[in-house]
């Protein structure tokens, strides 16, 4: 099917969920988002899915001691970032998610720890957004195509991507003032 008829169906499908004007503007802005992306629009809206199923579930599964979780869903692996009070929280919260529909992979890292200051989050909000700036501007990398997440100074990157594009990408990531690390969990293309 033809990208931008997958396109057109996704605002049509959202288009027609209840709710006001939220899901209309919210049905654009996907739209405008499958349509920067190399996945599907199927996968991009089951990587929504996912990542909605998943926090509701920690939430349900471990209410009072989720600390700070944050899931991230790309092309149906799922990234677990945040802060966890024990190792039996942070194995717990993996099983939780695996069990979520059309889960590939979980890369858990949770770290065990009391949950970050609101300085650090602001840090991270700030470094994140570097990053994707950078990326946007250097015409090597498809800046829109990349997933930048970062936690407590470590950047995680995910996305479809030639190794070409990889290097690039870690490479601006790395010399982003503040990053402490970079974690690649790039899927490959030819």
């Amino acid at each position: 099917m033809n990208k931008l008829i997958q396109i057109a169906l996704v605002g049509v499908a959202l288009s027609q969920l209840h709710g006001c004007a939220a899901v209309v503007v919210g049905g654009a802005a996907t739209s405008t988002a499958v349509a920067l992306d190399r996945r599907t629009a199927g996968v991009f809206v089951g990587d929504e899915e996912i990542e909605l199923r998943a926090i509701n579930r920690l939430g349900e599964a471990l209410p009072e001691k989720t600390g700070k979780i944050s899931v991230t869903s790309y092309n149906r692996q799922v990234l677990l970032t945040g802060q966890v009070p024990d190792e039996p929280t942070r194995t717990r919260a993996t099983a939780i998610v695996k069990g979520v529909p059309d889960v590939r992979t979980v890369f858990n890292e949770l770290s065990i720890s009391g949950v970050t200051s609101f300085t650090s989050r602001a840090n991270d909000t700030t470094i994140t957004g570097n990053v994707k700036a950078r990326l946007l501007r250097d015409e090597r990398v498809p800046g829109t195509k990349i997933k930048v997440v970062t936690e407590t100074g470590v950047v995680y990157l995910m996305g479809l991507v030639t190794q070409a594009e990889a290097d690039v990408a870690t490479e601006i990531a790395r010399t982003t003032s503040g990053v402490a690390k970079v974690v690649t969990l790039f899927e490959y293309i030819n």
